[in-house]
């Protein structure tokens, strides 16, 4: 990322910035379009028009000011800040649509200003018979004196011009406030929503007003040129956007008051008529949209000069060659050439309404960023956020939302495209560049909050503890992870949906450097073969100097959901049992901790076609049956299981199969699992029953096979417990504390 912004131009202080921003505000639309929103929403939906603007404006505002006091504001203004918030891929995509949005404003003013001299123009047609009517005749050589102007002087004459012509546009607005007309001396009672006849919707009012409010961050392009952005782009940022917001009330309410709908509605200076000195109007009007396009064309050029900067567009000449500015100030020449040839295109078209909508899309994306940068700041609770000026979340929200829904309602249309051009020019920079920082760091943020927030609720929550409402909480502890992936299958498919799954890599040996760095290795590995299964399980080592310690520690382990793990999963191959002993060993401690034990013998057929589930019910381990049937659903709701089918065997003396298989088929359908009746089988048990041979015969083709095993088994047995299984895929020996209801 590119850190030489131009950071030497430090010579402005904070009234540039409001002086850009105020001029911008009370620009072309407020001279041109005002009157026509009153006329046509009346006084009432005008103000309604302020207010829903301001409540995108001012929050934004805000934002954009905590955001400029957290950091360091270089060059390129609102490009800035939303790049090194989001990222470069982020910040290129919305700084991209903010240049084209500031270079097409350069075309909207100027288009303007060809209107002020349409008084010049009636006046040479009464007089000599000129009929002119084409404004390009002014708008064309207006845009290359500026640019021309622009290119030779640079900022300074700029900067300059600004105080002149604020004073002219203030001037203008406090003749036309003291003047009056006849209708507003005859008028006895003010009609608040009083419109012309067939007004136009209001929404296609407030698409060709909202630039008006648009201004309020222009002075933030000048950021790089401000000798303490952090305490000029604040104060002059918000000190215009309130001060536009009163002006706008204020001429509301005079126009209304001075002028009927029919005529505020037709006549586009109607505020000439209402000034006490009429020509003064034209003369503000020329200097409100000379100065909002000496603003934008100020402005435009920086943030272009910045995207160039960072190395942006693929081609690195043209990068070099935007960039490159001129003097010790660095005034960007060669991006100010391409922000005049980008307005004179829009200058050529000539229809201020279709530039105007054109301007609000990519402002409103702009400022919908900044606001939502605002909000995800405040919820990451970022140590290195600090910013001395702080908005409210809320407001920042109601920014973002305000932003979105506006957007649509305007014209969805120019949404769907404005929103096309910004994700294709994400895509394009993401291809180019490969660089997604930024953005990520802020969601994790949000994130890690959320979850501690959710951790703390649901640990003083009360706690759903009947067995009938049991989920699986499954935690893993394997030192074979790279040799062996079953036991990693069998939390990814439990995961998924069901259940909780924790997978610890153990490493034997004592904490130092070596093993901390064989750990991090061992996670990485982990975190992106997870990443190719599409595993929802969560990944962690354990570096411990033996297993028994390793199983003591992760015994105690805090379940991720929130909720407690409850069943502990082992692994073991029939060409490496050593894992046996660790289970064997350390059974009573393990069932001592209440936890629920599943044990997974891989074998070389590993899980097959993963098509058939069985699982084997007797009498000795009845208690474990509902564990397996709830486990071996929850399995086979994965999609690497789709088609299958669950098989289920029960062994009991022939006196109770009646009874046995009414009890399963009852489960079957009370429980609504997904077993068919014809996939139930009962087997009498008898002396000459060898119930291992039998599960041997009948489940050799299955693809994971489920058999309970009792404590007292491990007790008597030992390793031999496992034993006797030859010939099959594989088996999970599963275990229960506490039976488990089926509702």
């Amino acid at each position: 990322m590119n850190t030489g912004l131009h950071t030497i131009r430090n010579q402005f202080g904070t009234a540039p910035v409001f002086l850009t921003a105020i001029s911008t505000i009370l620009g072309a639309v407020m001279f041109l379009r005002f009157g026509y929103a009153v006329g046509n929403v009346g006084f009432v939906g005008t103000l309604v028009i302020i207010v829903i603007g301001h409540l995108i404006t001012i929050p934004t505002a805000m934002a954009l000011a905590e955001i400029a006091t957290n950091q360091k504001v270089e060059g390129g203004g609102e490009y800035y800040v939303i790049s090194r918030s989001f990222g470069l891929n982020i910040g290129a995509a919305t700084g991209i649509a903010l240049f084209l949005s500031q270079a097409v404003s350069v075309a909207f003013y100027v288009i303007a200003f060809a209107e002020a001299f349409g008084p010049v123009f009636d006046y040479l047609n009464q007089q000599f018979g000129w009929a002119l009517s084409d404004r390009r005749i002014i708008s064309v050589p207006t845009m290359v004196v500026l640019a021309i102007v622009m290119f030779t002087k640079g900022a300074d004459v700029g900067v300059k011009a600004l105080y002149v012509v604020v004073s002219i546009l203030f001037i203008a607005l406090l003749f036309f406030f003291v003047g009056s007309t006849p209708y507003g001396e005859s008028i006895q009672r003010m009609d608040w929503t009083l419109t012309v006849a067939n007004p136009d919707d209001f929404f296609i009012v407030f698409a060709i007003v909202f630039p008006a409010f648009t201004g309020m961050t222009a002075g933030v392009g000048l950021s790089g040129d401000l000798k303490d952005p952090k305490k000029s782009i604040p104060l002059g940022t918000l000190a215009a956007t309130i001060t536009g917001m009163v002006c706008y009330v204020f001429i509301a309410y005079k126009l209304a008051a001075s002028a009927s709908p029919d005529d505020l509605n037709n006549d586009q200076l109607i505020m000439q008529t209402i000034a006490i000195w009429g020509p003064i109007i034209p003369i503000g009007l020329a200097a409100a949209t000379l100065s909002s396009a000496l603003g934008s064309i100020l402005v435009a050029p920086r943030t272009l000069q910045a995207i160039a900067g960072d190395k942006i567009f693929p081609i690195q000449r043209i990068n070099a060659w935007l960039s490159m500015g001129r003097g010790r100030s660095k005034d960007p020449m060669n991006a100010t050439i391409i922000t005049s040839v980008v307005a004179m295109l829009f200058i050529a078209v000539g229809d201020v309404n279709f530039v105007a909508s054109i301007i609000s899309m990519f402002f409103m994306v702009t400022y919908g960023s900044i606001c939502l940068i605002s909000f995800l700041e405040h919820f990451a609770a970022d140590p290195s956020y600090r910013p001395s000026f702080k908005s409210k979340w809320y407001l920042s929200l109601l920014g973002a939302v305000m932003c979105g829904w506006l957007m649509f309602k305007m014209d969805a249309g120019y949404a769907v495209l404005a929103i096309l051009i910004m994700t294709g020019i994400y895509f394009a920079v993401s291809y180019t560049r490969g660089e997604g920082r930024g953005m990520a760091s802020i969601f994790q943020g949000v994130i890690f909050q959320m979850s501690r927030q959710l951790q703390v609720f649901i640990q003083k929550a009360e706690k759903d503890t009947s067995e009938e409402h049991w989920r699986p909480s499954l935690v893993c502890m394997s030192k074979h992870s790279f040799q062996h992936y079953g036991a990693m299958d069998i939390l990814r498919w439990i995961a998924q949906r069901y259940g909780f799954g924790t997978y610890v890599h153990f490493i034997e040996g004592y904490p130092a450097k070596a093993t901390r760095q064989q750990a991090t290795e061992a996670l990485d590995r982990l975190i992106t073969l997870s990443g190719v299964s599409g595993s929802n399980v969560y990944l962690d080592t354990l570096v411990a100097p033996s297993a028994e310690t390793a199983l003591t520690q992760i015994l105690q382990l805090p379940g991720i959901s929130g909720k407690e793990n409850n069943t502990l999963l082992f692994e073991f191959a029939e060409s490496d049992r050593g894992n046996l002993d660790v289970i064997i060993q350390n059974f009573n401690m393990i069932k001592a901790m209440e936890f629920d034990v599943c044990v997974l013998k891989s074998t070389l057929r590993n899980f097959g076609y993963h098509n058939q589930i069985d699982i084997w019910i007797t009498t000795n381990d009845y208690q474990n049956a509902n564990l397996m049937i709830l486990l071996a659903y929850i399995i086979l709701g994965h999609s690497d299981w789709k088609g299958g089918l669950i098989k289920i065997y029960s062994i009991f003396p022939e006196d109770q199969l009646d009874k046995q298989r009414e009890d399963l088929l009852s489960l079957i359908l009370s429980g609504r699992l997904p077993i068919s009746q014809k996939n139930v089988e009962l087997i009498a048990q008898n002396a000459n029953t060898d119930l291992r041979s039998t599960i041997c015969e009948k489940s050799r083709d299955a693809d994971l096979t489920l058999i309970g095993f009792r404590e007292e088994a491990i007790s008597h047995d030992g390793s031999a417990t496992f034993d006797g299984y030859e010939d099959m895929g594989n088996i999970l020996f599963v275990n229960t504390t506490r039976a488990k209801a089926i509702e």
